[in-house]
């Protein structure tokens, strides 16, 4: 029965059904009218996920990587992106649908069902004078997705994800390593906090060895070129000592750790990135001073702390604080040892030009050490011996902002009660005058 021929019927049963049909197509023709697809206003719950999928072919003769990012939608959810492509980095874009070029900025406008974006990236960059921090060679390469991915932002149907994998097209004989890496072949990006999910960390292709081991439930992968004498056996087991202390200091520890080295020509120090990190195959695992590379940047990847303006100092200063306390908690050294790390520390500090600034530099992450001790110290003692620094770490971990003065003032007095003596702006040289740090009730 149709509406139209319903209007015939004589019972009250039959009127009533007339009644709700003909309401129920005069809501879907507002529906319709109003451009809204009938699912999406229904209670039924609807599925907004589209997929993306990178292919990295890696060429070593040009050191660069082939990238193409396919796209492919049930419909119209992914309409744009939007990312920066300087000249000399990146070249050699061809899309489907639309692009555009706004200075050093690409613009990339997706037909409805999806498409495909390719683009050469050269990989090899120096840092500085003192050697890579990207490298492709005939035999191996050591780089970070975000050098061959530009970080993009969206604009799609609200409420959309991407479904986001990738593979490596390797030379014949090569292998990857990343943070992704496991059994699953294409690697699965899972980002839940971005809606569009791109590949992130630490990267090694070519010839090369890994050893892989779970500590302290971290899934733990030590890699890098074969035959440069790169001590993973010896980096596994100094995570060993300190992985166990590191997850009891974290509330939400991190799942993996991907651990990648090489000798020259990359650059001759340490370098973290999300879940994963760089280290140069001759740094020593704890240096003549107490102080451990590795360690900095293992603390560094855990914490994924970002640093407000003039910050940077309290990132930096919490990874080398961490770095060595993790040390000592771990027995890595003794406690004699750590008092001699951090009178070493005071004394580089004095070196100090001052603590805020657009970077921290050696002197200053010495001054952000020395001040940092001295605040675990007034928190134990304001608040006999039952918090400690470790509890305001925890407080600054959470939150969604970046670490600045402000915060990091802020949270020290909800946990003293009262401002701190050791962050009053008058002993923090050259950070500029703040507001009045609120302590609550």
């Amino acid at each position: 029965m149709n509406c139209i021929s319903g209007l015939a019927g004589r019972s009250l049963g039959i009127v009533r059904l007339q009644k709700q049909c003909c309401a129920l197509i005069l809501g879907l023709s507002v529906l319709a009218a109003c451009g809204i697809e009938i699912s999406e206003s229904a209670d039924v719950p609807v599925k907004r996920e589209y997929d993306a999928h990178y292919t990295l072919k890696v060429e070593p003769r040009n050191a660069s990587v082939e990238v193409t990012l396919k796209v492919r939608q049930p419909r119209d959810l992914l309409r744009e992106l939007r990312f920066s492509a300087p000249e000399g980095r990146f070249s050699d874009f061809d899309a489907d649908g639309e692009l555009l070029k706004e200075g050093n900025s690409l613009v990339w406008r997706l037909p409805a069902r999806g498409g495909s974006l390719r683009w050469h990236a050269n990989v090899n960059h120096r840092r500085g004078q003192e050697g890579y921090d990207a490298w492709l060679g005939p035999d191996w390469g050591i780089f970070r997705a975000e050098d061959v991915i530009p970080r993009a932002s969206t604009r799609a149907l609200k409420g959309s994800r991407s479904n986001t994998t990738f593979t490596f097209d390797l030379p014949t004989g090569w292998s990857a390593v990343s943070e992704f890496s496991g059994s699953s072949d294409p690697a699965r990006v899972n980002r839940p906090d971005r809606r569009f999910a791109q590949p992130t960390g630490w990267m090694v292709v070519g010839d090369i060895g890994v050893r892989r081991e779970t500590i302290a439930g971290i899934r733990v992968a030590v890699a890098g070129p074969q035959g440069q004498s790169i001590r993973r056996l010896d980096m596994l087991a100094f995570l060993n000592w300190t992985l166990p202390e590191l997850t009891e200091l974290l509330p939400e520890p991190p799942a993996r750790l991907t651990i990648v080295s090489a000798h020259d020509p990359m650059w001759r120090g340490g370098l973290s990135a999300p879940a994963s990190l760089f280290i140069h195959a001759d740094r020593p695992m704890i240096s003549e001073n107490g102080t451990s590379t590795l360690m900095h940047e293992v603390v560094h990847t855990a914490l994924s702390l970002r640093a407000g303006a003039n910050s940077d100092w309290i990132v930096e200063g919490l990874a080398e604080y961490y770095s060595l306390e993790l040390l000592r908690r771990g027995n890595a050294i003794s406690a004699r040892r750590y008092r001699i790390a951090v009178a070493d520390q005071a004394d580089w500090a004095t070196k100090a030009a001052g603590l805020c600034g657009r970077t921290s530099t050696g002197a200053t992450t010495a001054l952000a050490v020395t001040t940092l001790h001295a605040l675990d110290r007034e928190i134990l003692d304001k608040t006999s011996g039952k918090r400690n620094l470790d509890d305001l770490l925890r407080e600054l971990l959470v939150l969604p902002e970046p670490v600045d003065l402000e915060r990091l003032s802020t949270a020290a007095a909800g946990i003293i009660g009262e401002p701190s003596d050791v962050l009053h702006i008058d002993k923090l040289p050259g950070c500029p005058t703040m507001a009045a740090v609120k302590t609550g009730d």
